[in-house]
């Protein structure tokens, strides 16, 4: 079940092209950040939008790993309730 949510958030942050950090995706999940990057798997493009908060770059990402438009934007998502509104979780 967790699984499937995840790949609904992959989808959306694909979708509208913009970060998200670990921990409101986590939230909006009902899991642990760890748990998350964990369920994550490997760094690729699609999955790079999961971003530290701090410093708003996915964690330990080569360049190549990242997705192209990664930083198109400035807009961080940092609250799990845009999640859950948007995706109804």
């Amino acid at each position: 079940m967790v699984h499937e949510k995840i790949n609904v958030v992959i989808e959306y942050i694909n979708a509208v092209k913009t970060r998200c950090t670990y921990n409101a995706a986590a939230e909006a999940l009902g899991i642990t950040a760890q748990a998350l990057k964990k369920q994550l798997g490997e760094p690729r493009p699609e999955v790079s939008w999961f971003v530290s908060p701090s410093s708003g770059d996915p964690t330990r990402y080569a360049n190549s790993d990242k997705h192209p438009e990664l930083y198109r934007t400035t807009r961080i998502i940092t609250s799990a309730k845009v999640l859950k509104r948007n995706l109804d979780l």
